[in-house]
């Protein structure tokens, strides 16, 4: 049976990973290649699957909690590599940009070795997590600009 401390640890470690992944595939490529340039001992970066583009079916809600229906579709890319330390990175993101997606499978693949996780987390989610609260605080604070508080008056009863 496993002990509740390991499964938090695995919860933890489930949950770490999704954030990273999200990130990634939030990545612009100029980050990317930016920390993979700053990236002092590259490693053996062997393809897997991809990158290759397709296409997803986008699902919608009305009113985010409606009957769910086929929106559309959108482009999408997706790579899988294995590092020569046989960890295996993948990766997924919107658009057509092969490069970004094996770039991001890398860092995935980077962020699950204990000796690399810590510089992944450092020179790349933590700036991009950074860029991606301000662009939603900046676009809070131009919404907040333009509300407008409605308001009655009552007037007496003659």
């Amino acid at each position: 049976m496993i002990s509740a401390e390991k499964k938090d640890t695995a919860s933890q470690s489930v949950s770490g990973r999704k954030r990273a992944a999200d990130l990634l595939a939030r990545a612009e490529r100029s980050e990317l290649e930016a920390v993979w340039d700053a990236l002092s001992e590259k490693p053996a970066v062997h393809p897997v699957r991809g990158p290759e583009t397709g296409l997803v079916m986008v699902r919608g809600r009305i009113g985010g909690g409606g009957t769910p229906f086929n929106l559309g579709e959108v482009t999408m890319t997706r790579a899988t590599v294995r590092l020569g330390s046989g960890a295996i990175g993948h990766a997924q993101a919107l658009g057509t940009d092969r490069e970004k997606a094996r770039l991001a499978a890398i860092f995935d693949a980077l962020w699950q070795n204990e000796a690399t996780k810590d510089f992944v987390e450092q020179a790349l989610l933590a700036p991009i997590a950074a860029r991606i609260a301000a662009a939603e605080r900046r676009k809070a604070d131009e919404t907040a600009a333009t509300r407008v508080d409605f308001f009655t008056m009552v007037r007496g009863d003659n």
